[in-house]
C-alpha cells in the first residue's frame, strides 16, 4: 500500500473534487468534517455520493466522516461503505471502543474486508492511549494512524517554531505506537503551501521519524511529498546489491556478509526487499495515473 502522499479534498468542492481525479497522490481523502460546514454535511454528502460513483480516482480513496456519535457521522459511512472506497478516516480518535464500534457498524453493513479504518491522533487523550487505540485496533480493522497536528496544538495551546521541537515527543510516541502493531502512521499537514521549502523540510523530518507519509491541504504538495516518502536512486542501488549478494550460492546460509567494508546482515536483505517492493509500487502508480 502506498501513503507518500494523502491528499485532503472538501467534498462539497466540486470542482476540486473533479480535479482530484487525474492527480498523482497516493490517496484522495475526501473530507466530510472539518472542510464542510454542519449546514452543507448532507449536500456534500450527496455530492460525494455522486462522484465516487464514477470511480476516476486511480489511488487509494479515503472518507473523513463526521464523528459516529452523530447522525452525520452515521450516515457518512454508510455513504462511503455503499460507494466502496478503501478506507474511513474517523476524526478525533481518543479510545479503542470508538474504532470498534466503527468495525462491527461496517461488519452489520457486510462491508468486504479490505474496507479499513484509519485513526485520526489529534487531542491530548488520543495521544496517551495511541498505543491501545493501535493494539486493539489491529485485532479489528484498523491499519493506518494519522496524526491531526492543528488540532493538537489547539487543544494543548503549545507553540511548536518551525521544526515542530514541541512536537516531537508526542509525535515520536504515535510512531512507535503504529509500529509496534504492524500498522501504517501517517505525517500531518503542513498548512502554508506556499512555503515549499518549509514543507520539504518537514517531509524529510518525517521520514526520518519513521513516518510513511505525509497528508497534505494542497495539489503543489503532491509531487515532492512522493519524492521524500520514496527510496532514493541511492537506496535502489544499494538494495539491488545487497540482494544480488545474498543470491550468490556461496551465501546462501550465511547470516552476515560483508559489501563494500559493510557488515550486512539478513534484516538488511528484508529491507532492501521492501525498498524494491516499494520502488516498483511507484513506478505502477505512476503508470496508472499516466494512463488515466
Amino acid at each position: 500500500m502506498l501513503c507518500r502522499s494523502l491528499l485532503f479534498v472538501p467534498a462539497v468542492n466540486r470542482r476540486a473534487l473533479e480535479k482530484s481525479d487525474a492527480l498523482p497522490a497516493d490517496v484522495v481523502i475526501y473530507d466530510l468534517e472539518d472542510a464542510v460546514a454542519p449546514r452543507a454535511k448532507a449536500e456534500a454528502r450527496e455530492m460525494l455520493r455522486e462522484h465516487l460513483a464514477a470511480r476516476r480516482f486511480t489511488g487509494l480513496r479515503a472518507v473523513r466522516i463526521n464523528p459516529l456519535d452523530t447522525s452525520e457521522g452515521t450516515e457518512d459511512l454508510l455513504m462511503a461503505r455503499g460507494a466502496g472506497v478503501d478506507a474511513v478516516l474517523l476524526p478525533k480518535v481518543e479510545d479503542a471502543d470508538q474504532l470498534s464500534e466503527a468495525a462491527r457498524a461496517l461488519d452489520e453493513m457486510d462491508a468486504p474486508a479490505k474496507l479499513r479504518l484509519w485513526a485520526m491522533i489529534e487531542t491530548p487523550l488520543g495521544i496517551v492511549k495511541a498505543e491501545k487505540i493501535a493494539r486493539k485496533g489491529v485485532r479489528g480493522r484498523l491499519s493506518a494512524l494519522v496524526v491531526g497536528p492543528n488540532d493538537i496544538q489547539l487543544t494543548t495551546n503549545i507553540r511548536p517554531d518551525a521544526e515542530r521541537t514541541e512536537l516531537l515527543p508526542w509525535l515520536m510516541q504515535i510512531v512507535l505506537a503504529a509500529k509496534a502493531n504492524g500498522l501504517f502512521v501517517l505525517d500531518g499537514i503542513y498548512s502554508d503551501f506556499r512555503d515549499p521549502d518549509g514543507f520539504a523540510r518537514e517531509c524529510a523530518a518525517g521520514r526520518r521519524m519513521g513516518f510513511d507519509g505525509k497528508s497534505l491541504i494542497h495539489p503543489a504538495q503532491i509531487a515532492p511529498a512522493n519524492t521524500a516518502f520514496a527510496p532514493s536512486e541511492t537506496d535502489v542501488l544499494a538494495a539491488q546489491k545487497i540482494l544480488a549478494a545474498f543470491e550468490h550460492p556461496e551465501n546462501a546460509e550465511r547470516a552476515v556478509i560483508q559489501i563494500d567494508g559493510r557488515m550486512i546482515e539478513r534484516l538488511h536483505l528484508t529491507e532492501a526487499r521492501r525498498v524494491l517492493a516499494q520502488r516498483d509500487a511507484i513506478a505502477a502508480r505512476a503508470a496508472a495515473t499516466a494512463t488515466a
